[in-house]
């Protein structure tokens, strides 16, 4: 942390406050300025005949399950739920539950209202809809599965800097991710995928997360978090998906064309972060806020240069988040997915309200979460300059069940 913090010390609160100040000050004399342009922005835009996105389908069928290699949409729903019914019947449960959402998410993910869906008008407009299925260590444990359940299914060590909620974001037996770049399509899904199994699960909870809207930059941009860094710049590409994502079945041949998925709900501490002055920040990161390059220099995509020396110090300090998220071999990479959070403020164990409630939804999918996940979370966990600022406050790992191919059924290869 202290080289992180180091290079910060001469900028302090004042200077922060002061801004500010300069900032408000000059609204008013930019007032009129302001509406001028509005009124520009608002002319430019009209009659532009921007294309609409709501009729745009992902397939759900086929041998992975979409929303995995997928690019992200703008908005999601992580679903965790639990099985509800007598144990000497979860697995005659779990395979109706497939069922069910398979059906359903087939016909959703092409605009078709699900079977008795109460509200089909809002089913017309998928915008990319995915639905993913994946299980919990529970459900192998429930169902008598526990021979099939892979190796690397279980829950993640404890790291020293976590302070999770097991009650509220903890693991489950079965996990829903729902993606669109549309929220009602969102949460219409939701509502139909839950409600229609609603005898045989009980919901634990919804996290819900939102990148940049569709259109409203290039795809290629890397999404931003709410502390304003650039987030998931170090990504697989589809070429890496089939040796570091897809399980090939050498241990449990059921599940060729699965995958690992590790979902992390990290708090964000910004009203400390917005004290930190901004060089502080990047070598906290080991990026620049502006264009996310690295401090060795660059643009944000060239590899940093972790030995280069300025002024006597690294240029990216060894504490800083990309020195120790880098992979040390190449059985360290996975692919990253990320959604920011922000939801109501809530009172403290004083009773104090927050001025926010805000962070990171955290999905890592890969083949092995022990190889793969595990030791860069532990670097991260040791030492990582924006511990200061960040909390994992839930954490899960799931079994991405291998897609279906047209007439088969989600974990038909699981369960016979």
């Amino acid at each position: 942390m202290a080289e992180a913090t180091g290079h910060g010390d001469d900028t302090k609160r004042g200077r922060a406050a002061f801004s500010r100040r300069s900032l408000i000050a000059g609204v008013a004399g930019a007032a009129g300025l302001g509406v001028g342009a509005t009124a520009i922005a608002a002319r430019s835009t009209d009659g532009a005949g921007d294309r609409t996105h709501g009729g745009d389908l992902i397939e759900f069928y086929g041998v992975h399950q979409a929303g995995v290699a997928t690019p992200p949409t703008a908005h999601v729903n992580y679903v965790g739920l639990d099985l509800s019914t007598d144990p000497r019947r979860a697995r005659e449960a779990l395979a109706g539950i497939l069922r069910v959402w398979t059906e359903d998410a087939a016909r959703l993910t092409r605009g078709t209202p699900a079977l008795a869906d109460s509200e089909p008008q809002l089913a017309r407009l998928p915008a990319r809809l995915t639905v993913t299925v994946g299980l919990g260590p529970g459900a192998f444990a429930t169902t008598g599965l526990e021979g099939r359940r892979p190796r690397w299914l279980h829950p993640l060590p404890a790291y020293p800097i976590d302070r999770l909620d097991e009650r509220r974001w903890g693991q489950t037996d079965l996990l829903l991710q729902i993606c669109s770049d549309d929220p009602v399509t969102v949460a219409h899904a939701t509502r139909v995928l839950t409600a229609n199994v609603a005898g045989r699960i009980r919901l634990r909870w919804v996290q819900r997360g939102f990148r940049n809207s569709r259109g409203s930059q290039d795809e290629k941009v890397t999404m931003r978090n709410l502390m304003g860094q650039v987030d998931g710049t170090v990504n697989l590409g589809p070429a890496d998906s089939d040796a570091l994502v897809w399980d090939d079945g050498a241990e449990q041949p059921w599940f060729a064309g699965g995958t690992s998925m590790v979902l992390r709900r990290i708090a964000m501490d910004l009203d400390g972060w917005q004290e930190v002055d901004p060089r502080s920040q990047e070598l906290s990161v080991g990026r620049t806020l502006a264009d996310g390059a690295p401090l060795s220099g660059g643009a944000e995509h060239d590899d940093p240069d972790f030995g280069k020396i300025v002024d006597g110090l690294p240029a990216i300090p060894a504490s800083s988040h990309i020195a120790r998220a880098r992979h040390r071999t190449d059985g360290e990479r996975f692919l990253r997915r990320g959604y920011n959070y922000d939801d109501a403020p809530e009172p403290d164990a004083a009773g104090r309200i927050a001025l926010s409630n805000s962070g990171l939804l955290f999905a890592a999918y890969q083949r092995d979460v022990d190889a793969q996940y595990a030791p860069v979370q532990a670097r991260l966990a040791e030492h990582d300059a924006l511990n200061q600022w960040t909390t994992p406050i839930g954490s899960a790992v799931y079994a991405i069940l291998p897609g279906a191919r047209r007439g088969e059924v989600l974990g038909q290869s699981l369960l016979g």
